[in-house]
């Protein structure tokens, strides 16, 4: 097949090669959208920035402040990944950000008996960190020795949406016991915000805003802001006076102490809780977490992957026959 010039393709319009799509890989959206979607973004990776640290901070023995501090540590990081992977990595518009795949492992360094037993509690959160780096370290040896011997893209070829789905799935089933009795902790507000967001972004989707479907493209910033609105109301008017510390801290919109103790300049910087530590069986551990990982990743980004070959099928064929017509 003769080669095609690269003057010679035709772009045609994304709704004409996937039903659905209005802006594909090299798609430009307007200033304004794109700042609104830029920020919805970092909203969903501020939310595992923040729920991880505020589910194993507090059992690590961190104060607010040791909380308000990882926080920054993982959206800085966050953001130095993302923008590695969108110059030099795959290229593909996600997020890269904390995995609740390292839940479990950093549990089970939490529970270890020989850190479980120091009594002060500061003590105790910088060596259960120092112990967690030194466990992430290791592990991540894994993902450089299958990314450059080129063993997971061989591996990969023969992944399937069937077999890697339930692979991420029991992760997030094991999550289950920990997610929803926090959503059970303040029922009146979040019950509301899952019935919201389901209506909004699935069966009010095609509302639109002067050509545009602002429900189903916003509709995390739209339920985030009326269910903010609606507990700041709450707290406001005295509904949490009287029941249980448990209930205040859960539901009230001045009780999480991240902002008061976050400084406003706070760069991290390498080994800022000091020397990592090694430990065999911790490292073990946190490999089972890699590995779910990079299959993570792998879906993700299988998912992405259509939109970029249907917007350039040329370069899709030239890999294709590059390959002897391999997929």
């Amino acid at each position: 097949m003769a080669e095609v010039k690269p003057e010679e393709m035709v772009h045609h319009p994304p709704m004409d090669q996937l039903q659905g799509f209005e802006y594909c890989i090299d798609s430009n959206p307007s200033w304004g959208e794109a700042i609104g979607l830029g920020f919805q973004h970092y909203i969903l990776s501020l939310g595992t920035a923040v729920m991880i640290p505020t589910m194993l901070v507090p059992l690590m023995g961190g104060n607010d402040h040791d909380k308000a501090k990882v926080v920054q540590t993982l959206l800085f990081v966050t953001g130095i990944k993302t923008l590695l992977q969108t110059l030099f990595g795959t290229r593909l518009p996600t997020v890269i950000g904390g995995s609740y795949a390292y839940v479990v492992p950093v549990l089970s360094i939490i529970h270890d008996r020989s850190l479980a037993q120091i009594a002060d509690g500061h003590t105790r959160f910088l060596q259960t960190m120092r112990a967690t780096q030194g466990a992430l370290i290791v592990s991540s040896s894994i993902q450089i020795i299958l990314g450059y011997s080129q063993l997971w893209a061989i591996c990969s070829r023969f992944f399937s949406p069937l077999g890697m789905v339930p692979v991420v799935s029991l992760v997030g089933l094991g999550l289950f016991e920990r997610g929803f009795p926090v959503v059970a902790s303040c029922v009146e507000i979040g019950l509301p915000m899952l019935i919201i967001f389901v209506v909004l972004s699935q069966y009010l989707k095609h509302v639109h805003v002067r050509h545009v479907p602002i429900l189903e493209r916003f509709s995390l910033l739209v339920c985030i802001a009326l269910l903010w609105v609606y507990a700041h109301i709450l707290t406001a008017s005295g509904a949490y006076h009287h029941t249980a510390l448990h209930t205040q801290i859960s539901c009230r919109t001045d009780r999480s102490n991240l902002i008061s103790s976050a400084l406003w300049i706070s760069i991290p910087y390498p080994l800022q809780w000091g020397a990592p530590t090694f430990n065999a069986d911790h490292a073990f551990g946190m490999m089972a977490a890699v590995m779910v990982s990079l299959i993570e990743s792998q879906l993700a980004h299988s998912r992405l992957l259509p939109g970029w070959q249907v917007q350039h099928p040329h370069q899709h064929m030239s890999s294709v026959e590059a390959s002897g017509g391999r997929e």
